[in-house]
Parts: structure tokens; sequence; C-alpha cells
């Protein structure tokens, strides 16, 4: 089976350093140099679909442009990407979603992937006049997804749950195709709703280890549901020519990390309510040094930035085997990033994917179909 690649947009801007924010970072973290101009971000979802990237996440959060309606936007100058849009389900009605993700379909030609987000800090949430706990985001998710997924199935949806209600809800138009749902989350709360709903279920870069564990819990909770899930996995890359060439950019990054924002970044994501991120600091423990926590696995980028904090670092070479090995481990979709977003998408799409697609293992979505033979053509009597 073909792995699947995704690129991310950076909707916060971008910077030839690492740009700081993300999940559960401090406010004020994120700084670049390049805004996200609908310009600068066309740019790059444009390189993503040449290159052969099957969509782009757009993150969520109060440090980043709304997602629904950036990606909505770089849609129109972009002709095959999909773009994996993050929402949080407290933030909107479930019915008002599921209509937005089916005029989404029409209007973009079915380009939608979704990523759930449920929300792992209630500082944040509270701003956005959300004020249920992490247990209790979860189980709202849970009925949320219930929700949705009955109307895309054209079904009247009537509930009375414990968070969200519904009476007589119905779409006038299903979403074509109906969008998977990409769900991701550490916590025991978290493995109940993507077992129950998701359709890919992603990891934050752990070690091959910890990610084989992850994925033997998940597809455990799953069968106890009847279901199957698939598997992804959200990584920044540094790839180059050479490993000495990598390696050399990971340190020019390091070098570039203010002690005094290191520090602020790690005692605000200390606080944070996530399991996931708990698991993400673990792997440095805010240190400079031994950040190699795996062979070719970087956790560089997680002291200055929340969420997915480890990169693939190394040769072309070394950073698909590096893939393979996640592979092995039953991972099929990668989600991927690296700054600037612009450069580094050349650097994995015209380096690692090549290589990738040498072992079989990867297909441009773009590649033609071969002819069918009546379509093929062939010399007649006569040299014609």
């Amino acid at each position: 089976m073909s792995l699947t690649f995704h690129w991310f947009l950076p909707t916060s801007g971008d910077s030839r350093h690492v740009v700081g924010g993300g999940h559960g970072a401090p406010a004020g973290a994120a700084s670049a140099d390049r805004p996200p101009t609908i310009g600068y971000l066309s740019q790059i979802a444009r390189a993503a679909e040449d290159l052969g990237f099957t969509g782009a996440l757009t993150p969520t959060g109060a440090w980043c442009e709304d997602a629904w309606l950036t990606t909505a936007m770089i849609s129109r100058e972009t002709e095959r990407l999909k773009f994996l849009v993050a929402f949080r389900p407290g933030f909107v009605s479930p019915t008002l979603a599921a209509q937005m993700a089916s005029t989404y379909q029409r209007q973009s030609g079915g380009r939608l992937l979704l990523n759930v987000v449920t929300g792992g800090e209630s500082h944040e949430q509270r701003a956005y006049g959300d004020y249920l706990d992490k247990d209790a985001r979860y189980a709202r998710t849970g009925e949320f997804l219930h929700i949705v997924r009955d109307l895309w199935a054209g079904r009247s949806v009537t509930l009375d749950g414990e968070h969200l209600r519904v009476t007589d809800a119905k779409l006038a138009q299903l979403p074509d195709p109906v969008p998977p749902v990409y769900f991701g989350g550490s916590s025991a709360a978290a493995g109940t709703v993507a077992a129950r709903h998701a359709d890919v279920y992603l990891t934050w870069g752990e070690p091959p280890a910890a990610v084989a564990e992850k994925i033997g819990w998940i597809r455990r909770l799953a069968a106890r549901e009847g279901r199957t899930v698939r598997f992804g996995i959200r990584l920044h890359v540094i790839t180059r020519d050479t490993s000495d060439q990598a390696w050399a950019e990971a340190g020019r990054l390091l070098a570039g990390f203010d002690p005094a924002t290191v520090r602020a970044v790690q005692d605000g994501l200390a606080r944070s309510e996530s399991e996931g991120q708990r698991r993400m600091l673990a792997l440095h423990g805010g240190r400079r040094d031994e950040l190699e926590i795996s062979p070719g696995l970087w956790a560089g980028i997680g002291l200055v930035r929340g969420g997915a904090g480890t990169a693939l670092v190394g040769s072309h070479d070394e950073v698909a085997d590096r893939i393979e090995e996640y592979r092995a481990l039953g991972i099929e979709e990668f989600v991927l990033s690296g700054y600037p977003h612009l450069e580094e998408a050349y650097w994995f799409g015209e380096g690692v994917l090549p290589r990738l697609r040498s072992r079989g293992l990867w297909a441009h979505p773009q590649a033609p179909a071969a002819p069918a033979l009546s379509q093929v053509p062939f010399a007649t009597a006569g040299g014609r």
C-alpha cells in the first residue's frame, strides 16, 4: 500500500528559524519573519501539490489564523491538494459543522479532511467561552461526532446528550465524499473517542517503541467497538543531501533558541493538561543536549514549540529509512513540516519522496495511469 504524505500550512507565520506557539504554548511564543498571507500560504500549497503531497494540515487555536476560512481561500489557488482542517467541536454546533463540511466538499471538489481537536488547555478553551473540564470535553467530542456522522449518513438526528442536544437535525445536502475524521490524543478519554469515531488516529512523533505501544492500544480499543482505524504520525523534518548537512541545520536552529524563551515556553507547557504534551516534554526534559532521542529523531523543536516537537533528521536515505521503520509499525500517513515550510517542502519532496518511490512505498497522486491497450499507438502495415 502506498504511503500518504501531508504537508503543513504555517498559519501563524513562517521563518528560517523555528516559529513558536502551538498547542499549549504560552501567549506571545510565536514570532515569524514571513506573515501568513494568502499569497505566501498559496505558494506552499502549490509546492506541496506539485511535489506529491496529498494534503496539508492547517492548525487551530488562538495563536494562528482560522483554518476553515484560510483553506477555503487557498483552495481556489490549488487544484488537487486536500486540506486537513483542524477544528474544535466545542466552538460550533454539530449540525452547523456537518453543514460546513458538506458545503466545503461540494465547493472544493471533495478536498476536505477533518482533524478533530478536543482542546487540551482549559485556559484557552475558556477564552472561547468553553468551561468544561478535559474529560467532559472528550465526552462532548464523542457526542459531537456521533451526531455529525449520523447527519452525513443522511439520518435525522434527535439527541438529548449530557453535553449536546439537537432535535430533528437533518442535512439538505450530504457531503460527497464524506470527509475522513483524523483524531489524536494520548489520554484514556481520547482513546475511547478515537476507537469509536476516528478514521485515522494521529500520534505525535515519539520513538518507534512508544508509537508501537500506542498503535496496539488503539487497535485493541477499536476492536472492542467492531472497528478498524488507520494510523498517522505528525513530525517535523530536516533532510539534506548528507547526514552532516542535516544535523548542521538542526544545530543552526538550536543555536537560535534564546534561553529565556526556552524557559518561558517550557514553564508554560509544564502546566499543560494534555497527556500528549506531557509525553513530548518527557522526551527532552528541557535539556539542550542529548536531543537525539532515537536514531534520526530529534526533540529540539519541542524546546520552543508546543504540540508536535520532534523532527526526523538525516540524509534523504536516512529519513526514508526512518519512515520505513514507522511504516513497519502500521503508520500509513505522515503529516510533516519544516522551517521554512516552502523550502523544506522541496528538500523532502525532491530528496526523500523519490527514494520512497524507488522502494515501492509511495506513488505521486498525479502519476499518469498506464494507458489501456486500445489506446496504445502501434505501427500499421506500410509504416503509416
